[in-house]
């Protein structure tokens, strides 16, 4: 190979994997295990943490948990969440139904 061949291969090899995680990220993306039909919407109007009002400390924080929507009051509520979820879960109740 000439040096203006091997240049041109390396220089141009990364984008080959740039395209194909682009093509898989947008594949995953539309999998039913993702799409927003298969979330079920969060029903309360205050945080599942700290039981504060959704908004009064900004944006609310949104996750999905096992197809459940959760929303919190602000980023510090996730990571309490996330050590317990069954405690928090419990305050979803018959609302989620």
């Amino acid at each position: 190979m000439t040096f203006i061949s091997k240049t041109t291969l390396i220089l141009l090899s990364p984008l080959a994997f740039v395209s194909c995680n682009k093509e898989t990220a947008e594949v995953d993306s539309n999998t039913p295990a993702t799409s927003d039909a298969a979330v079920k919407p969060y029903p309360l109007d205050v945080c599942i943490v700290s039981g504060e009002k959704l908004g009064s400390m900004g944006e609310p924080v949104a996750i999905v948990h096992e197809g459940q929507e959760i929303k919190f009051c602000c980023d510090s509520c996730p990571p309490k969440f996330e050590k317990d979820p069954a405690k928090y879960l419990g305050k979803l109740g018959n609302a989620s139904e």
